[in-house]
This record gives C-alpha cells, structure tokens and sequence, in this order.
C-alpha cells in the first residue's frame, strides 16, 4: 500500500494514522480515557526517524457505534495493522495504560510480530494481588468498579462518571473526546462472565528488549520489583522512573520523547 508522509488508513473500519518514512515501524497504543491525540508529541519528535503508527482503541472512538472488544479481537486487529502498514511485517510497540495490556497480550500471541517494546507504566501485573497493600487494592477495585458502572449505564450518566473520574485522577487528556464507551475494558475484566479478559489472558514473557518507563507520583503502581530486577537482569533492556503522574508523556514530554529516542537508538539493529 503506497503511503505518504502523512496518511489515514482504513483497518477494519478504524483510522490509522501513519507519519514518517523511517525504515523501522512504531505501533502507538494508547489506553483510557485517550485517543490516538495522546502521541501527538512524540509522534512530532520520532517521525523523522520511524514510521509512526497510531489509532483511536476499536470501542474508544465517541463518534462510532458502541461497542466491547475482546483480547482476541484486539490482537487481530493489530496484527492486522503490522501486517498491511509496516514494512517488513514487524515493529516496535510503544503502550501505555491499556494499551500496555492489550500489547502485550499482542506479544504474547504473535511474538515474531515485535522487535522491542516500549512499556509506559503498566508492567506485568501478574503479582500485583499478592503484593499490593490492601488499600491500594481497594483504590483500584473503587475506580474500576466505577468505570464498569459508567459502560454499563452508558449514555449522559455514564459519561459524567468518565468525567468525574478523569477529573479525580488529573489527568491531562482531552475531556472533547471521552465518553462511557471507552470503559468496557473495565467491565469485561469484572463482568465479561465467557468473555471475561482474565480467560483470554496470556502470559507475557518477552524475550525481546524492553524500555519500562513508569510514574512515581501516583497512589498505585502496577508493576512489582522483582519484575523490574528481571527487566534490568537483561543488559538491552530499560528502566525509567519519571518524577510524575500516569500520563508522563504529557506531563514531561521533552524528558520522555528523548528517553524513548535514546533507547531506541541504542537497541536498533543495524
């Protein structure tokens, strides 16, 4: 498919955003409450060097038709993009928020898909019950119960729980461009009885290099030590810790751009 510098490409009735003509590809996965504007910067500070793939979640978009997509669904869908856009039929996935689980999940269906993987604050939270202290167990049930709720009732109500609880949280995002339809991760983690994401899950274990760049200044971290001791176990992998809230390419997006520049440069394959 010939591109330009700049295209929008139809993937099973999503736009895919495609900038740059770099030789290696970036997949651009964001998570809730965004879009695919959350990479905006970095999109602007990698284009000349990568092609630069991103698009609004299949569900998230507030001007199409509801609707829920599973694990497997969204690994497709995915595989799909690498496939028809990026050259040699492999990238580079930088995830953030849901987008960290849903690319990972994508790894662990199609590793020979992925070249490294650039995670933003989610890491493998297989542990997290386990290690969790109890309130902030019971901060993530709270807000996650809520967003459930709001995707359950939908409409005018639902978006106001969006809202209130994008408010609560601080995040920088967008409020134009949100609404209930981008909480049915939450509700199919809770609710999903058969089509439960806990039942389609996978192990992630990557064998390829990974950046994990995560906030400290949040009430909860979703990711454990010891799974950044295995991270840091492997010399081609990264860790980064940013003085910030969840969203660090908003809130420090200079240190983040460059921070993801670096470490990409240094692990490419010449």
């Amino acid at each position: 498919m010939a591109l330009t510098v700049s295209s929008v490409v139809s993937v099973d009735g999503i736009d895919v955003h495609v900038d740059g003509e770099g030789g290696e590809t970036i997949v651009m996965v964001h998570g809730w409450p965004d879009t695919y504007r959350l990479w905006d910067g970095t999109v602007a500070h990698l284009k000349d060097r990568y092609r630069c793939i991103r698009f609004t979640l299949p569900g998230f978009d507030i001007g199409k038709p509801r609707r829920a997509v599973s694990l497997d669904q969204m690994s497709e869908f995915i595989r799909r993009v690498i496939e028809e856009l990026a050259p040699g039929g492999r990238a580079i996935l930088l995830l953030h928020d849901w987008g960290c689980l849903f690319g990972y999940q994508f790894y662990a269906r199609y590793p020979q898909l992925v070249s490294r993987i650039v995670g933003v604050d989610i890491g493998d939270t297989r542990n997290l019950k386990k290690a969790s202290p109890a309130r902030e167990k019971l901060y993530i049930m709270a807000y996650q119960l809520w967003l459930s709720l709001a995707w359950r009732l939908g409409g005018r109500l639902g978006d106001w729980m969006v809202l209130r609880m994008k408010r609560l949280m601080r995040s920088p995002s967008d409020e134009r461009f949100m609404g209930s339809c981008m909480c049915y991760p939450y509700y199919y983690t809770w609710f999903g009885g058969g089509q439960t994401y806990r039942k389609q899950f996978r192990r992630f274990e990557p064998s390829c290099p990974m950046l994990f760049v995560y906030a400290k200044r949040k009430p909860v971290m979703f990711h454990t030590e010891p799974w950044l001791d295995q991270l840091r176990a492997r010399k081609e992998n990264g860790v980064v810790a940013f003085d910030t809230g969840h969203w660090i390419m908003l809130q420090q997006p200079e240190r983040f751009n460059q921070a993801v520049a670096s470490w990409l440069s240094a692990t490419a394959v010449s």
